[in-house]
């Protein structure tokens, strides 16, 4: 007695392409492309919450750039994305005007228009008094919004692989 089974031998085939990679290879590449849309949400929420003063920040973003690295993570995936801009996470996060203990501290350079520009030796500049700058959280907003999406992507994704692949 012999049984044929329609789709049986492609149902193989795609177990076996997806053990060997073929799976592994595909989530690899979409992965990419998820760090990509995480580094434009970022930067959409950098414009949105008033972040850009000469876009330094703002174009600083890639993924796995700099010494501010942060990692995105779920289900065993993972997206690093960062900075090489210093103040980040101070613009983000928020921060004091002065080292701690420190009331005044005087900041060489000049005024150009509403914009200070610092101006190492300079003989004019401003007086800072300490207090706290509030942080824009950009990045907490991008995250949140990023987390959403990721999660829900990565279920549309799984499922048009398997839509094709069985």
């Amino acid at each position: 007695m012999n049984f044929e089974i329609d789709g049986l031998d492609a149902f193989l085939k795609a177990l076996d392409d997806a053990s060997n990679g073929g799976l592994r290879d595909e989530m690899a590449l979409w992965l990419d492309m998820m760090g990509m849309e995480f580094l434009d949400v970022v930067q959409d929420e950098i414009i949105g919450t008033g972040t850009v003063d000469t876009g330094r920040l703002l174009n600083s973003f890639g993924k796995g750039d700099g010494d501010n690295i942060w990692t995105v993570s779920d289900g065993g995936l993972t997206i690093d994305v960062g900075t090489n801009v210093n103040y980040a996470v101070y613009v983000n996060d928020g921060h004091m005007t002065n080292p701690d203990g420190v009331e005044t501290r005087w900041v060489p350079g000049h005024w150009s228009g509403s914009r200070f520009v610092y101006e190492p030796g300079a003989n004019t500049g401003m007086l800072l008094k300490q207090q706290w700058v509030p942080g824009t959280h950009y990045w907490d907003f991008a995250f949140a919004i990023f987390e959403k999406m990721f999660g829900k992507n990565l279920d549309q994704k799984l499922q048009q692989w398997i839509d094709a692949n069985f």
